[in-house]
């Protein structure tokens, strides 16, 4: 089925690399002798089922439809003996999504959408190693009267995601309009969005912007890693300001005008600041402080105390799809981070007073 660009992280939307290593094909149509011109978005409506002119129009601008194994825009016009394809980032693979009762942080709900609290730890939609216990099995609970959620879409409603362990508000859309409308509006980045972290030592200025483009990692596929010359993946802009200084860390806020996968861990990586206990990108180890074991050990309980990387996605706002009201919501850090600021103020108050 044709998907939604994602900007994966901070997904943040789905899915976004689009890179030739990480390609499945998921459809494959040869236009016989006689076809005759015919744009490729009617020509994919025609051939599959129950899937949007917008959806295969935003497939196409997202690169995911290709033909003769070269990326087209919706306006292509197939020719006879083209070979259409439309490519994936995850493979093809049907899958039951079973409705599962998880709780969920609902911030607002109406006919058209709904906005969640998704925690550290909940992995957004199902994927190889995650087939249960996802926020879209959640969400098939709670909607299951919806028409939407009731087949083996893995991203029903899903227009943007965030990592598994960043805490923070998703907005998921409860129709097909919903979803058409929200989906443009993050691809068309007019959506807005702020994070709030914490990473290791203090960056240069208080307020300014990192550069890079993002790609997979040549050798370790799971990660990102910036290329600040283009050779590889997409462009990526983060800014940032320092909210405040915490001694050897700082609270950092972020906006993305762009979104890619892991776009803040990786730029933060890549100006030597890399988020707090982020073990994908080395922020898991004492990289600023003294030598002394008492510090060792306040870093480690430090570590317990937020087992994950110490990222919020805290603000979201888009304009409703139906009402065309602009919504903003705005969610406070949680508890685990919230308990590591306080830690970090209590042992920065402790060092001046010394």
């Amino acid at each position: 089925m044709v998907e939604y660009p994602e900007e994966a992280e901070e997904s943040d939307e789905l899915p976004e690399e689009g890179q030739e290593g990480d390609l499945f094909e998921h459809h494959r149509i040869e236009a016989d002798r006689g076809q005759e011109l015919l744009r490729i978005d009617k020509f994919l409506m025609a051939r599959l089922p129950h899937v949007s002119r917008t959806k295969i129009q935003d497939a196409a601008d997202a690169g995911y439809i290709r033909v003769n194994d070269k990326p087209v825009k919706s306006n292509y016009r197939v020719k006879p003996g083209d070979v259409v394809s439309v490519v994936m980032r995850y493979p093809k693979r049907e899958i039951e999504i079973v409705p599962e009762n998880i709780p969920l942080d609902i911030v607002f709900e109406d006919d058209s959408l709904l906005v969640v609290n998704k925690p550290a730890g909940l992995v957004v939609h199902p994927a190889f190693g995650h087939f249960t216990g996802t926020l879209v099995n959640a969400l098939v609970y709670h909607l299951q009267e919806n028409p939407l959620f009731t087949g083996n879409d893995i991203r029903p409603g899903l227009v943007h995601r965030i990592d598994k362990d960043t805490s923070g508000l998703l907005v998921i859309a409860k129709t097909e309009q919903a979803k058409a409308h929200l989906a443009g509006q993050f691809f068309h980045k007019t959506s807005e969005r702020k994070y709030v972290g914490i990473c290791w030592g203090t960056p240069e200025e208080e307020a300014g912007t990192i550069t890079g483009h993002i790609g997979r990692h040549p050798v370790n596929r799971k990660i990102m890693s910036v290329y600040p010359d283009g050779s590889h993946g997409k462009e990526a802009v983060t800014h940032y300001k320092v909210i405040e200084r915490l001694g050897y860390v700082s609270m950092v806020e972020c906006v993305l005008e762009t979104g890619r996968t892991h776009q803040i861990r990786a730029h933060f990586k890549s100006i030597r600041h890399p988020l707090f206990n982020d073990k994908e990108y080395g922020g898991d180890e004492i990289l600023k402080g003294t030598t002394f074991t008492k510090y060792k050990q306040f870093i480690h309980n430090c570590f317990a105390l937020c087992p994950r990387q110490a990222l919020h996605a805290k603000t979201l706002g888009f304009i409703h799809p139906v009402t065309g009201q602009h919504l903003s919501f705005d969610s406070p850090l949680p508890d685990d981070m919230a308990q590591l600021v306080e830690k970090w103020r209590n042992y920065t108050a402790g060092r001046t007073e010394e």
